[in-house]
């Protein structure tokens, strides 16, 4: 972003003064220094525009000269450091329960969770994100892309019953973490809701704990809708051996809340250097105010006027 300014504005003001200098000062006698400083005033009897047009260029130049006008330059130099999130959202058949949303009974729980996770992926600009659904098995729904509006395509377009009606925990999770196996990014996060308790995985939950805690990968559990419908107490080990918290929502608004606490908690980091590069232009005004009072000189000169 370019901006024009001066940098001794104030000093403008001298062409305020030399205008009115101009007509209202009058040169009772002659300056030992600069003899002609009668002709350089609007007062002269033989007005010659070409001459007078010269002088008050020479002059309104010089002082934007010294004014000193500058362009300055801002650059921004951003270094993001993004995190990859997976998350992992239940497709079983016992999503399909209504009631969910208070404002909106007939919504079911996929459907709302649809939307918030749609909504957590708009706030994260500056990570990857990726998703994986799972019932009976489980299977990579989008990879890791930092194409918002693709992934939250990919989301919308997710159906109840497409893996299965069953829950397999513990698989969709050993996917998650194959995903970010060969990630590059400092933080890793994955994100597991579950409405259910896992019985179809072929991984076996000490299996998948050990796999959790010896991975420097973070994970959040979030168990929604009553205590009975879930695990609670393996969600809560399973988000200890990650290193992370586990959440429990019975309703949409608290859903929500969850994914935004998350958001606050696993905040990316953005530093911005502002680089500003000042652009000089006084050279230019100068040499045109040289050349105008230089032409001024000469052709009062060969009209007999010195």
């Amino acid at each position: 972003m370019s901006q024009f300014s001066f940098e001794y504005p104030l000093v403008l003001g001298l062409i305020v003064l030399f205008i009115g200098c101009a007509y209202f000062c009058k040169v009772k006698s002659r300056s030992i220094y600069f003899p002609h400083l009668k002709r350089l005033m609007l007062g002269s009897v033989n007005r010659n525009y070409l001459l007078l047009s010269l002088k008050w260029l020479g002059i309104v130049l010089a002082i934007i000269a010294l004014a000193s006008p500058v362009v300055t330059k801002e650059y921004s130099n951003s270094k993001r450091d993004g995190r990859d999130i997976v998350l992992i959202i239940d497709s079983s058949e016992s999503m399909i329960q209504e009631g969910f949303d208070d404002t909106n009974k007939s919504k079911n729980k996929f459907d709302v969770v649809k939307e918030v996770a749609s909504d957590f992926v708009s706030k994260r600009q500056n990570d990857r994100i990726g998703l994986i659904t799972f019932a009976d098995t489980a299977f990579v729904a989008s990879p890791l892309t930092f194409e918002k509006k693709f992934l939250q395509q990919i989301i919308s377009m997710q159906r109840l019953g497409n893996a299965g009606k069953r829950t397999a925990i513990n698989d969709a999770l050993v996917h998650s973490y194959a995903m970010l196996e060969n990630s590059k990014a400092k933080s890793k996060v994955v994100i597991l809701l579950t409405d259910g308790i896992d019985n179809m995985s072929q991984i076996s939950e000490d299996e998948v704990k050990s796999l959790v805690s010896k991975s420097k990968i973070k994970l959040y559990t979030i168990g929604i809708g009553s205590k009975r419908d879930f695990d609670g107490e393996y969600l809560s080990r399973l988000a200890k051996a990650g290193g992370g918290k586990a959440f429990t929502a019975k309703n949409a608004k608290r859903l929500s809340s969850i994914y935004s606490e998350i958001n606050r908690l696993e905040v990316s980091k953005i530093e911005d250097k502002k680089i500003v590069q000042h652009n000089y232009l006084f050279v230019y005004p100068l040499l045109l105010s040289f050349f105008s009072l230089l032409f001024f000189i000469y052709f009062r000169t060969i009209r007999g006027l010195s």
